[in-house]
């Protein structure tokens, strides 16, 4: 290296999901010194999500065990990790980076890879009952529900896909979907409509959710028709899509209109030095791969970045 900063790490990268464990990886093979910061399990979503069958290399493999692959293979290349979030950073001759559990660090480069969080219903009871019926995760929560009826809320694949997979516990899923249409690939969708466990109520909304220790029933409405009915459910599973992880991002150049961060081919943001990489920045198209993909650009370009210090 040429340069001569005086710093704690060579690179930090702020979130372990498949975006920041794959950069992780890039560096660590480039022999930087790299700390990777998580508040969570490492593996973001990864590790909430049940059957893959979209990721290149496993016909079929479950999250949690692929979110395991990665944090193991970025372990062997050195990245050491703190589990703690990112409150704030500000970038000077080098990085200056507080923790969320207090520690101050710096570094020569930075990758944000913060991913997404769920987006709520916003609807009486949510907040309430959450842990008691009410979860934003399939697989952490479904085999608790076993022989029970669920719902589950939403049209994109994490709907879908999560919605197949409590079907291994559950006695009846109701799919519950403001719209007929969905987004997700076909073949995903047929094999939930002839899943026998799975019903679909469509062009309908959750308006509430109710039970005095736990969720009993769900009050849901149809938007076309205007009409009110409730259903009996052990739980419920909104997946309504995601917002990104960017509140302690005061630099708001660095930002769209959503909140995700802005980076180009090469995952640069308008801070040098800066990378980002994942479901957090700018990208069209959300999915492991994609994430996996961001981080190798931004962990080798934290790299040559590096190495291009005077």
């Amino acid at each position: 290296m040429k340069n001569h900063i005086n710093v704690d790490y060579d690179l930090i990268i702020a979130g372990a999901g498949p975006a920041g464990l794959s950069a992780a990886i890039y560096a660590g093979r480039a022999g930087l010194n790299v700390l990777v910061l998580e508040k969570e399990a490492p593996g973001g979503k990864v590790i909430k999500t049940g059957e893959i069958e979209n990721y290149p290399g496993f016909t079929n493999i479950q999250g949690p065990d692929l979110a395991m692959h990665f944090f193991e293979q970025a372990t062997a290349m050195g990245a050491k990790f703190e589990f703690s979030g990112l409150k704030d950073f500000e970038k000077k001759e080098s990085f200056n980076i507080t923790l969320e559990n207090g520690k101050t660090l710096t570094s020569k480069a930075l990758v944000i890879a913060t991913g997404t969080k769920e987006n709520l219903l916003g609807v009486p009871g949510e907040i309430e009952l959450y842990g008691k019926g009410v979860s934003y995760c399939a697989v952490c929560d479904g085999s608790f529900y076993k022989e029970m009826p669920v719902a589950v809320v939403g049209g994109g694949y994490s709907a879908i896909e999560e919605a197949i997979f409590l079907t291994r516990f559950v006695s009846k899923v109701y799919l519950i979907h403001r719209s007929k249409k969905f987004r997700v690939d076909n073949k995903t969708l047929e094999k939930a409509k002839s899943n026998e466990k799975i019903v679909f109520i469509l062009d309908s909304i959750v308006e509430s959710i109710e039970g005095s220790e736990k969720v009993s029933l769900i009050k849901i409405k149809n938007i076309l028709e205007n009409t009110t009915s409730k259903i009996d459910v052990n739980a419920i599973f909104p997946f309504i899509g995601h917002y990104p992880v960017t509140s302690f991002v005061k630099q708001i150049q660095i930002l769209n209109e959503e909140k995700h961060i802005i980076g180009d081919e090469r995952m640069k943001t308008k801070i040098e030095g800066l990378f980002v990489a994942g479901d957090v920045r700018n990208t069209p198209f959300r999915q492991i791969a994609t994430a996996t993909s961001d981080g190798a650009i931004a962990g080798q370009n934290a790299v040559n970045y590096i190495e291009n210090l005077d």
